[in-house]
């Protein structure tokens, strides 16, 4: 009978263990120095900012309040066509820690992109995503019908898929399910880790998605979804910082950056 309840309890800890998404306090990690981090964006500059593929910063991409804000309407007011993204095109990255805090409206998109290449059409064309959006309402408010099944969703072409919600390496890793987002207006904070042997996504304090960049796993779903006819898609090692205009306001603070 003990090693019946034994066997039970042991069982029990394992199935808990594989839902529970890992907090920030149950990794061990060494101890950071403020002195450490760069901050891409303090509140108070735009120094480093500019559109990609452009020698400045689009129209709707201001200082709002100490935040790096994305505002449709300013941006409409110059002749606003959407899809301008922008990087912080002062310096390269290649193995690091991106920290930052965002918060969405109702029906919001955006999303922050790494080891970003100019030179292409568009970002996501090259560049992996952490995915930014309204889980709750984004599907209510814009029709994917379309969108969906151009990639071979037939179940339910509606609805957000799981490799398209926040904190989700996007149509590449999904994100945990049971991981804490905060509602839209309010902030979350978000980071990104990146090394040649793990990559993590972290939102308010939990990992949600962990992956080995380019190994077998990796490439296999790469040549099963959305980037199949994307060849250049995740392939370089180092490159800019970006964050991305979905037509949606957005507004960003703290955003720092330390090297691995």
């Amino acid at each position: 009978m003990q090693k019946t309840i034994l066997s039970l309890t042991l069982l029990a800890v394992m199935s808990s263990c594989k839902t529970e998404p890992k907090k920030e306090a149950e990794v061990e990690t060494p101890a950071v120095a403020e002195s450490d981090w760069q901050y891409l964006f303090d509140g108070t500059s735009l120094d480093g900012w500019r559109g990609y593929n452009l020698d400045s910063l689009p129209p709707g991409w201001t200082i709002q309040d100490g935040t790096l804000a994305f505002d449709t309407e300013l941006g409409m007011e110059q002749d606003y066509t959407g899809g301008v993204d922008i990087i912080y095109g002062a310096e390269e990255f290649e193995n690091f820690e991106l920290s930052l805090e965002w918060k969405l409206p109702e029906g919001g998109n955006s999303g922050i992109f790494y080891h970003v290449k100019e030179g292409y059409d568009g970002i996501p064309q090259v560049a992996p995503e952490y995915q930014l959006i309204d889980d709750e309402n984004y599907a209510r408010i814009h029709d994917l019908t379309e969108y969906n099944t151009s990639l071979g969703y037939t179940d339910h072409p509606e609805l957000l898929k799981p490799l398209q919600s926040t904190g989700a390496d996007y149509a590449m890793h999904p994100p945990d399910p049971g991981r804490t987002l905060h509602p839209v207006g309010e902030w979350n904070t978000s980071k990104i880790v990146f090394t040649p042997e793990r990559v993590e996504h972290w939102l308010n304090g939990e990992m949600i998605v962990s992956f080995v960049p380019w190994d077998a796993a990796w490439e296999q779903q790469k040549n099963s979804d959305k980037w199949k006819t994307s060849p250049d898609y995740g392939i370089y090692k180092t490159g800019y910082i970006a964050l991305q205009d979905h037509s949606s306001p957005i507004w960003f603070r703290n955003i720092k950056i330390r090297k691995r």
